[in-house]
């Protein structure tokens, strides 16, 4: 079995200032008002699904007509 090998990791304590937490808390906020997915190509894939649907029952019906 390997030997364990301990780290010894110091304790720095960091202070926080007010300027350092505003600039965090708005580079948080630009950051979530920048995302804007595009969803156009998912809108046309089901604007596409639902014309095939669509088309698919209403042949299904034209043809229950012809098969009585």
């Amino acid at each position: 079995m390997a030997k364990k090998q301990n780290r010894n990791v110091s304790k720095t304590t960091v202070v926080s200032t007010p300027e350092v937490a505003v600039k965090s808390t708005s580079r948080a906020r630009v950051s979530v008002a920048e995302f804007n997915p595009d969803y156009s190509a998912i809108k046309n894939d089901l604007k596409r699904i639902g014309i095939l649907a669509g088309s698919f029952f209403v042949i299904l019906i034209v043809l229950s007509f012809f098969l009585r």
